[in-house]
């Protein structure tokens, strides 16, 4: 009954959205608001439609209904609940609903807003979210149907909705389990934060492409739509964030980021999105930029499906990425058809969206942030070249030829170093013109205190390589000069109106939220930073086989291998597991259990490492290997990761500085 009805909602879902980019049409066609509101309706019916076959999907998971293909590859029986929900985005087809049901709830909030000043954008709005929305319901009710059925017959076991002629049901005695990379904490966040920033991207995008398909010529689609665009880029970021803690955790080689295809698939809308969230403001400030704007709307939006292209097709190799499946060409026709629709419209509008004002000086604010935004496309380029590489390589060639991190790192580092500058530099301009001067006499504090972290890298003897100095100066330097801003906003208040440091520290964050609220999510970024330095500049590993009592030597650490126990658990497992004690400089700091799993069901190890963090570095232990005959010899891989947990302090100083840009007002502002 469950797999009836989560079926035929998804398939109503379907003929519904095609209903609302009919009606929307054809009440714009004709100017008939009747029409216009009756496609309002049913994009808001999309969402509990959708959330009768979420609902459905679990079920079936819960009460192990292994008949159904998808709950027979993502669930068994030795599953505990928690995972068993997570289940619903652990392979392709239920990520697919889940993708469209948070694409439903996104579209109708949208629609619940008050459209009065705004009706002629509504016909359009409701087009390109409920085509969206219908290009993904597509996907999943003719090819990734979460549904589907197992049938029994002479030919075999095969997958089907309705039961092909002469088959019977075919009923596992149990499932093949999630994939035991996925059960993990990160990755029962990071999908649905993932796609969370994806769907947000689609709304800014329908305003900006209603704006261009109506001729208007004001800025209202990017007041409308900020707050999209700002909840659509954290959870970019925060799915970015738990990738890396997943990586880091999870795949066992000591590092958070291996430019992986698909890694770098949600890296590509984050850039434009970031360089999107910059040169709008000169827009709103200055009336500039807007034909590029566009552009990067226009690239986020295509990037998001590309990305999702890349996970869903099979056509690059990648842990991150799903099984090979048809639906690739169907996703690259629509990234086409999408892409080359928004640059012709772009291009039939491109006058109407000339500059009001002109570049007067290159030391000005909105010339920087140009500047930020060619570097971001730097990274963009580069990252989106290393991925289609090997794409083209295999066409041309017939040979796949794979770009590998040293591409990427080499490429992007000197790109990356300029943006970190820039977040020092940008703040401290001014809008309109601005010369050397201007700027040097609001610069040379800040650039004095970070002098100071020159003599600390040499005292700390971190200094080779010779540009650790440099970056280490930058971080320095940007975070001398958000001290510097919060600083003098603060005292300024207080001469003025007489209020004591926290105070006026208060008032002016509240005052002001969206301006000190990206000072503190830059700070939270160049804390990530300097977890990135530590780790990339300064990582060492060693590995070896050792016997219980025997030692391995990295640094000034010293790892021993005290004991080894294996064991059956009752959820499925077969855990061994080292005791291994840490000592540093010869005096014991910790004791660590590094563990390899066995998944009966999935039939798959998984190394779970063991980690001894400080602010200062980080010793990860990996279990690789155990002597099945005498129990008693271990292979380990040890890492040194100096500065790494600087990458997660930073993540959460960037939640808070994101809390603090979004936080609502509670009344509008006075004078102060």
């Amino acid at each position: 009954m469950a797999l009836d009805i989560g079926f035929g909602s998804l398939t109503i879902t379907f003929l519904v959205t095609l209903y609302a980019v009919g009606a929307a049409i054809y009440g714009e066609r004709n100017k008939n608001d009747r029409w216009i509101d009756s496609a309002r309706n049913a994009m808001l019916l999309t969402f509990p439609l959708l959330t009768i076959s979420i609902i459905s999907i679990i079920y079936l998971i819960l009460t192990n209904q292994f008949q159904v293909n998808y709950v027979a590859h993502v669930s068994s029986l030795s599953m505990p609940v928690y995972l068993k929900i997570t289940a619903l985005w652990g392979s392709q087809a239920g990520s697919l609903v889940f993708w469209s049901w948070l694409l439903a709830a996104f579209a109708a909030a949208v629609m619940l807003r008050k459209w009065d000043n705004e009706r002629d954008l509504l016909p359009w709005v409701i087009i390109i979210t409920a085509g969206t929305l219908a290009f993904f319901l597509f996907l999943n009710v003719f090819f990734e149907n979460p549904f589907a059925r197992l049938w029994q017959s002479v030919q075999g076991v095969t997958v089907s909705m309705f039961a092909p002629s002469g088959a019977i049901p075919y009923i596992p005695a149990n499932g093949q389990g999630l994939n035991p990379l996925l059960r993990h904490p990160g990755m029962i966040i990071h999908p649905p934060a993932q796609y969370l920033g994806f769907v947000s991207c689609i709304i800014p995008y329908a305003f900006a492409m209603a704006s261009l398909i109506t001729g208007r010529k004001d800025d209202n689609w990017i007041y409308i739509s900020r707050r999209w665009t700002l909840w659509a880029w954290v959870f970019l970021s925060l799915g970015l964030v738990l990738g890396m803690r997943w990586a880091y955790d999870v795949l066992g080689w000591g590092g958070y980021w291996g430019w992986d295809p698909v890694e770098i698939s949600a890296l590509l809308p984050w850039l434009t999105g970031t360089a999107f969230l910059h040169s709008v403001m000169i827009q709103e400030k200055r009336g500039m930029f807007k034909q590029w704007n566009m552009v990067l709307i226009i690239l986020t939006y295509d990037l998001v499906i590309f990305g999702t292209f890349l996970t869903r097709s099979g056509v690059l190799s990648s842990v991150h990425a799903f099984s090979t499946s048809a639906i690739g060409p169907l996703f690259f026709a629509f990234i086409a058809l999408t892409l080359t629709a928004s640059l012709g419209l772009l291009l039939h509008r491109w006058d109407d969206l000339k500059s009001n004002n002109e570049l007067k000086s290159f030391f000005s604010r909105e010339a920087l942030f140009l500047l930020n935004n060619l570097l971001f496309m730097g990274v963009l380029v580069t990252s989106f070249w290393g991925v289609i590489f090997p794409l083209i390589s295999e066409l041309v060639s017939g040979q796949k030829v794979t770009v590998g991190p040293p591409f990427y790192e080499r490429a992007t580092a000197p790109l990356l170093g300029g943006l970190m500058l820039l977040m020092g530099v940008a703040p401290l301009s001014v809008w309109g013109y601005s010369s050397w001067k201007t700027l040097g006499r609001s610069i040379w504090k800040p650039f004095l205190a970070s002098l100071l972290t020159i003599p600390v890298v040499f005292y700390l003897g971190i200094w080779k390589p010779w540009y650790a100095i440099v970056a280490f100066w930058m971080v320095g330097f940007v975070i001398a000069v958000t001290v510097y801003e919060f600083w003098c906003g603060t005292i300024s208040r207080m001469r003025r109106f007489k209020e004591n440091f926290f105070v006026a520290l208060w008032k002016l964050v509240t005052r002001y939220r969206r301006r000190y609220g990206g000072y503190i999510i830059h700070l939270g970024m160049v804390l990530m930073a300097l977890g990135i330095i530590g780790i990339e500049m300064f990582q060492t590993d060693t590995q070896g086989t050792i016997d219980v009592g025997e030692y391995l030597q990295l640094d000034e650490y010293t790892m021993t291998f005290d004991d080894i126990a294996i064991f059956d658990t009752n959820d499925g497992r077969y855990v061994t597991r080292a005791v291994v004690g840490i000592f540093k400089n010869d005096e014991k700091v910790s004791e660590l259990y590094p563990r390899r799993d066995y998944f009966y069901d999935a039939r798959q190890y998984v190394t779970v490492p063991g980690m001894r963090s400080t602010l200062a570095d980080e010793f990860y232990v990996i279990l690789v290997d155990l002597d099945p005959i005498t129990r008693a010899i271990a292979t380990f891989k040890i890492y040194h990761n100096p500065l790494v947990k600087w990458m997660w302090v930073g993540s959460w100083v960037f939640i808070v500085g994101f809390i603090v840009t979004v936080w609502p007002d509670k009344k509008p502002h006075t004078r102060r």
